[in-house]
């Protein structure tokens, strides 16, 4: 915008081939990507106008994009029907096989398949921790997985007690170290568990509808939104913040 209050274009970003059904900013309003059908993923500098990285996998064109709320990578909802995550700077690559019953971890320069995890049912999200260390798998049986990623994959915990039938239902890591798992339900109740493998040590009651996604704050350990089918979203926080699980501990 010019002293007169007019808008002006600062910058045309060209080279691309189909039209762009998605553009969105970073994080850190420095860069943007965009999508759209028989297109790759690319990044731009917004400073610039430059094209600074193009993400694609099995030639095939985008459905949608998005950025880790961090900026730190690119997520890509692919044609093939099959959902990568990029690292901007690291050389992995995770993607939702097409049975969506397998998770494979792909070495970003050579494209060569390090390492695949692959479950029974049907995989309907996953949640990556902040480390690049751990995994959690939501699957259709009403249950969480948690895997190791660091080496060869393993399964350390199964999560139950949340209820999910119908919706996509979605599970975070949080609190101190990430030692803490959360997930939604349809029972309008927010669930979190600690590493350990023992029941759900606090369910959060509030909403009226089903609670379909958690997430963590980055910044504040001791602090959780939930997102409902109510129309609302609630955020959490932990009175006694050296109690998370308590049986007295207030959120």
């Amino acid at each position: 915008m010019n002293a007169e209050g007019k808008f002006l274009m600062k910058h045309k970003l060209e080279g691309l081939e189909s039209p762009v059904v998605v553009v969105l900013w970073s994080p850190d309003d420095r860069q943007v990507i965009t999508c759209g059908e028989n297109e790759v993923i690319k990044r731009w500098d917004v400073g610039s106008g430059d094209f600074v990285q193009s993400y694609e996998k099995d030639g095939v064109g985008s459905v949608s994009c998005g950025w880790f709320h961090d900026g730190s990578g690119i997520i890509g909802a692919m044609e093939a029907r099959r959902i990568y995550l990029w690292n901007l700077d690291g050389k992995w690559v995770i993607s939702v096989g097409r049975e969506q019953r397998e998770i494979s971890f792909f070495d970003r320069e050579t494209g060569r398949v390090e390492n695949v995890i692959q479950e029974k049912d049907m995989i309907t999200s996953f949640s990556l921790s902040k480390d690049n260390k751990h995994l959690l798998i939501d699957l259709i049986t009403q249950k969480i997985h948690a895997w190791s990623i660091e080496g060869e994959p393993f399964r350390y915990l199964r999560l139950e007690g949340h209820k999910r039938s119908r919706f996509i239902i979605r599970s975070c890591f949080g609190g101190y170290g990430e030692i803490f798992m959360a997930s939604g339900s349809e029972d309008s109740q927010v669930y979190i568990w600690r590493a350990g493998g023992e029941p759900s040590c606090r369910v959060l009651s509030g909403h009226s509808g089903a609670v379909n996604c958690v997430s963590w704050n980055p910044t504040d350990i001791h602090m959780l939104a939930s997102a409902s089918d109510d129309r609302t979203i609630r955020i959490w926080g932990l009175d006694d913040k050296d109690a998370a699980c308590d049986d007295d501990a207030r959120w």
